[in-house]
């Protein structure tokens, strides 16, 4: 007798914590049970790895190759730990997904130094890379060997194509490489209107952590060496960071999904939209004086708003119903995230809902 499984939830709840809350895109979903059936190869020498392959080289140029892994954390530590020596250390932003939300993982697991620097609005410059860029041949200084941004940024910034190029020819000219977290590259892409390349390998991009997850997939992201000078070893050190996934191909066609079509570009650009539509509708409510105590902390550039509020708000909001992150709560700041499923309706209630809550005072 076949059992169908029955929701443990409420499918028809959606909410602005995270786009990690979404589910499968629906066309992932089929590309999944597509590739079940039969048997193949274990470990990535499967059709579908293999394939993968060739869709990176549409997007990034001939000589790229992609290593699927199964998160974002896996990607970064493995893919840094192929760019560098045990003595190496990593400069980025302190907001950044390596230094505030991994657990210490890139330390702890990585074997890494992480030299941080404060950066307002995310984004780091070469001036603010030369706050740690210093040390060389000083044994008693982890040596600054790669330098790491995130696209977009954990503060829903974005870098243009020549702010990368002027990070990598500094990095560069330091001896540095540089790596790119893109867990919201598709986002980027989206928003920048741009081909994934121009703002990448382009740019001068060595090695680059792509994400899927946050964009409709089903913990399918992957490590992109762009540069094959940067990187070495991630044969081997993707089974030692516990990243091999011996059912590939599961992975692999989640990643096919989004790529070889325009999936990723489609479901990017309606999260952008739809943070896009709530930013806007806020600032016409501010400029109305509408919505006494609200205000912004970022600018709204992809999937994601940084908004502050009121003493009481925020907790009032999920009371009723709204999930999303304190970002600050001594500031009374919030992150509100857009995903691919995020619907005009789900903007117009919340937005509803702020006008509420911030009458009541």
């Amino acid at each position: 007798m076949t059992h169908e499984p029955s929701p443990l939830h409420d499918a028809t709840v959606r909410g602005f914590a995270s786009d990690n809350y979404s589910g499968v895109h629906p066309e992932v979903l089929a590309a999944i049970a597509a590739a079940n059936g039969g048997h193949q190869v274990a470990y990535g020498e499967d059709a579908y790895t293999d394939r993968l392959q060739r869709v990176f080289a549409s997007h990034f140029g001939e000589g790229v190759e992609a290593f699927p892994v199964f998160n974002g954390t896996g990607a970064n530590v493995t893919g840094l730990q192929s760019m560098l020596p045990r003595w190496g250390a990593v400069i980025s932003a302190k907001t950044a997904h390596i230094n505030s939300d991994e657990g210490g993982a890139p330390e702890r697991v990585g074997g890494m130094k992480l030299l941080t620097v404060v950066a307002p609005d995310g984004k780091l410059t070469p001036e603010l890379i030369d706050q740690e860029a210093w040390g060389w041949g000083d044994e008693h200084r982890a040596q600054p060997l790669v330098v790491s941004i995130t696209q977009t940024t954990e503060l829903g910034t974005l870098y243009t194509p020549d702010e990368v190029r002027a990070i990598a020819d500094h990095a560069h000219d330091h001896g540095m490489l540089l790596h790119m977290d893109g867990a919201r590259i598709s986002n980027a892409a989206a928003s920048l209107e741009l081909p994934l390349r121009a703002f990448t390998r382009d740019a001068g991009v060595d090695v680059l952590s792509f994400g899927g997850t946050k964009n409709g997939a089903l913990g399918a992201e992957a490590i992109v060496v762009l540069n094959p000078a940067a990187s070495d070893g991630l044969k081997y050190l993707r089974k030692l960071n516990m990243q091999l996934a011996s059912k590939m191909r599961f992975v692999s066609a989640q990643l096919i999904a989004l790529l070889e079509g325009d999936l990723w570009l489609e479901s990017a650009s309606h999260a952008n939209a739809m943070a896009r539509r709530l930013r806007d509708a806020l600032d016409a409510g501010i400029a109305a004086g509408e919505l006494p105590g609200l205000g912004f902390s970022q600018p709204t550039e992809s999937n994601g708003v940084f908004a502050v509020l009121p003493l009481g708000v925020a907790d009032r909001l999920r009371d009723r119903g709204f999930k999303f992150y304190d970002w600050d709560a001594a500031k009374g700041e919030v992150r509100w995230m857009c995903s691919f499923d995020t619907t005009e309706a789900d903007i117009d209630a919340f937005v509803a809902g702020i006008r509420e809550e911030l009458a009541r005072g």
